[in-house]
């Protein structure tokens, strides 16, 4: 079997000499650059954090963003997966797990015969509260370093890098 020449040439580099040059770095790119770096540093410090809490109400982390997809009312695997940044297959394994442990149910879905409605159990809310018990003053405690006036603004500015992502996706 030979190899398709163009994934060889994506592993193959040219001599140096011959590659391109990248345009020029701008202000604002090297700012955006120094966000996405630190924002791989932030979820990993924030997911050590989530599992931590998580045990609490014997969940991993991936199962408490899962749930908390549905602590206010029942959603779609693929709606979950929009909410949470998560992708429909990896929703979709952990739901059924939840399901298994009596975390979550499926429900009939009035607006989609076979897209099933995740809805989350007592069990689930239970499991949620007593994580809530430790989250809740780690929250305070992490927030109060912060500050709230800094939390909103880093918040806003989140929110206007997900819209201004999102609108610039292919397709």
């Amino acid at each position: 079997m030979t190899a398709d020449p163009d994934v060889r040439d994506a592993v193959v580099p040219p001599p140096r000499e011959k590659w391109p040059e990248p345009p020029p770095v701008t202000e604002d790119g090297e700012a955006l650059t120094e966000v996405i770096l630190t924002t791989f540093r932030l979820n990993a410090l924030l997911m050590e954090a989530a599992q931590d809490l998580a045990v609490e109400g014997g969940l991993t982390a991936a199962w408490w963003q899962v749930l908390g997809g549905v602590l206010d009312q029942p959603r779609t695997v693929a709606d979950i997966g929009r909410r949470m940044g998560m992708t429909r297959q990896g929703v979709q394994r952990i739901a059924d797990l939840l399901v298994d442990r009596d975390l979550a149910e499926y429900q009939p879905n009035p607006a989609h015969r076979r897209a099933k409605l995740l809805a989350c159990t007592e069990a689930g809310y239970w499991a949620i509260r007593r994580i809530s018990i430790k989250q809740h003053p780690w929250a305070a405690r992490i927030g109060a370093k912060v500050g709230a006036d800094e939390l909103r603004t880093a918040l806003a500015t989140m929110q206007k890098l997900v819209a201004t992502l999102e609108a610039d996706r292919p397709g």
